[in-house]
C-alpha cells in the first residue's frame, strides 16, 4: 500500500523546502476518489504537506487548524508537482503550495499548535 508519492528532489533551507514529487497512480488515496476521474484529495495534499514539513523542517507541534486553503486545479495520477513549504516559527504557520509548470494546484496555511 503506497501512502507517499515518489520524492524526486528536495532543496531545503532553514525554514523552507522545495520538493519535486511524482504523484504515483498507485497511491492508496486515489482509490474511490473518483473511480472514473481520479484526483488527489485535498485532505491528502494537506496531510502530505504536514508529513514533509515534519521530516524536512522539524516542526515541533501538531495540526491546529487551517487558513486560506485554495484548491484551484486537480492533481492527477502520475503528475510531477512542486511542493513548496515555508515555516514561520513566530506565527507558528506552515505555508504550502503545490504547482506544476504554469498551474497552481493548491495553497494555504496550516496552524501548528505548541507541542505538549
Amino acid at each position: 500500500m503506497q501512502r507517499k508519492p515518489t520524492l524526486l528532489s528536495a532543496k531545503a533551507e532553514t525554514n523552507s523546502v522545495i520538493l519535486t514529487l511524482q504523484i504515483d497512480s498507485g497511491l492508496e488515496d486515489f482509490k474511490g476518489h473518483f473511480p472514473t476521474f481520479p484526483i488527489l484529495p485535498g485532505v491528502t495534499q494537506i496531510d502530505l504537506a504536514m508529513r514533509y514539513a515534519e521530516e524536512f523542517l522539524a516542526l515541533d507541534g501538531q495540526f491546529g487548524g487551517m487558513e486560506v486553503i485554495k484548491f484551484q486545479d486537480p492533481i492527477l495520477p502520475e503528475a510531477i508537482v512542486t511542493l513548496t513549504l515555508n515555516w514561520d516559527p513566530e506565527k507558528r504557520k506552515l505555508y504550502f503550495s503545490y504547482q506544476s509548470n504554469d498551474k497552481a494546484h493548491s495553497s494555504g496555511r496550516v496552524l501548528i499548535s505548541e507541542a505538549k
